[in-house]
């Protein structure tokens, strides 16, 4: 029997019980945001072949120096004009006709001192090491919406659809099997007629 005007005694007991539960509750609902890298598809990897010989004209160089200019083929160039010169130079389909190497559905200048046809041709970004980040992806951006554009005029004119919509519903993984596998060929296919050969470097400074 407690004694008279005691204070009243507290349970520590219920205490440590409500203040486990709270921290489940809290560990439960609690989410913790992850950084996500860049969503990039790297290409299967290819035993290296000595015997092949890639033409200086085949390659387009994008330089990006420390203060985030551009140099596109030895011309500085604005961020905005990048995407249609990439463009153009995977496009141009410059080797000869009966060939082959002759690109059948390029819409280029088919300049013979550019690339000869898509699958020749590679993109070359190199960056300074005091490139600012930001920068960098957005030029890489800037080029791989270049191999977009054209996939997705490609897939206009097979399928009707936009190569990018088709890529995306096949990576989805709730996406039906037996469309996912329709959509396989197809993609491919797209893929095949303008190969994404970009070349990423680091360049050193001195």
């Amino acid at each position: 029997m407690p004694r008279r005007g005691a204070p009243p005694e507290v349970n520590a007991g219920s205490m440590a019980d409500i203040a486990f539960l709270l921290l489940i509750f809290f560990l439960v609902t609690t989410t913790i945001e992850t950084d996500s890298g860049l969503d990039r598809m790297l290409p299967p990897i290819e035993p290296p072949d000595e015997n092949v010989v890639i033409k200086q004209k085949n390659i387009f160089t994008v330089n990006i120096n420390k203060n985030g200019q551009l140099l596109v083929e030895e011309e500085l160039t604005d961020l905005r004009d990048l995407r249609s010169k990439a463009m153009a130079f995977l496009d141009n389909g410059g080797a000869p006709s009966g060939s082959p190497e002759y690109c059948s559905y390029c819409k280029g200048k088919r300049d013979p001192d550019s690339s000869d046809n898509p699958s020749k041709a590679i993109i070359s970004l190199k960056n300074d090491r005091e490139t600012k980040y930001a920068t960098y992806i957005t030029v890489q951006n800037e080029l791989v919406g270049a191999y977009n554009e054209l996939r997705n005029r490609e897939a206009q004119r097979l399928f009707g659809r936009d190569f990018t919509d088709m890529e995306a519903e096949y990576l989805n993984p709730e996406t039906p099997d037996e469309i996912r596998e329709e959509l396989k060929d197809k993609v491919q296919r797209v893929q095949d007629l303008f190969p994404q050969k970009l070349s990423e470097a680091e360049t050193s400074t001195n």
